[in-house]
């Protein structure tokens, strides 16, 4: 079984035990500071479906310790340099997720056919479809497994996180697309997987909402 999207593209899902020796292979135990031996023992413990992504809570890997395992073409994924508080976007309060260091997901789609509206017009969308927006967390999890479905013209925000402010919430949502190399991103990351974040209010024609069955 694939996982299912809004296009086209479909691909294999790596098995659980393929997808935590990727984990292991791209660095995580040291960007985590856990042994392999712990990662295992955290993922032994979950009973996977043949199309659950492996997701890597913040509680051991904040979203800034995994943006750099991202990689395309070569180059590394990085986050934006106005993004210095990556680390503070957190689920949504309606969001009742895992508090385990491991944890699966199931039946993600891109949300391409979301593509052109903004954050807050696609989330009650989503919710009427009986789906929940994924986090930044598990939206590189996704992609540490999936490089290709990060695909130019169709990229997406995981508006599953949000930054709690004295009176709500931060107007930005985070997003991973692909660098095109201009402004502070530099020429050097050109095509590299880039973590940023747009307006909640705004619409992006490439970008979809990445989400998950509730």
């Amino acid at each position: 079984m694939s996982l299912t999207f809004t296009t086209d593209a479909t691909t294999r899902t790596p098995t659980i035990s393929e997808q935590l020796a990727r984990l292991i292979d791209l660095g995580l135990p040291e960007a985590a500071g856990v042994s392999p031996e712990e990662l295992r023992s955290y993922a032994g413990k979950l009973r996977a479906r043949p199309d659950s992504i492996l997701v890597v809570n913040p509680c051991i890997a904040p979203p800034s310790a995994l943006a750099p395992l991202l990689s395309r073409g070569g180059k590394r994924g990085f986050v934006v340099a106005d993004m210095t508080d990556l680390d503070d976007f957190a689920p949504l309060d309606e969001l009742d997720l895992p508090a385990q260091p491991l944890y699966l997901v199931h039946g993600i789609e891109r949300g391409d056919d979301l593509a052109n509206r903004s954050p807050n017009e696609a989330l009650p969308e989503l919710r009427a479809r009986g789906r929940r927006p994924l986090t930044i967390n598990e939206g590189l999890s996704w992609l540490l497994q999936q490089p290709d479905l990060l695909e130019p013209g169709h990229c997406f925000m995981t508006i599953g996180s949000r930054k709690r402010i004295a009176d709500g919430l931060d107007t930005r949502t985070p997003a991973i697309w692909i660098s095109g190399g201009s402004g502070r991103d530099g020429r050097r990351r050109r095509g590299a997987p880039k973590v940023g974040w747009c307006w909640a209010g705004n619409r992006h024609t490439w970008l979809g909402f990445a989400s998950t069955p509730m």
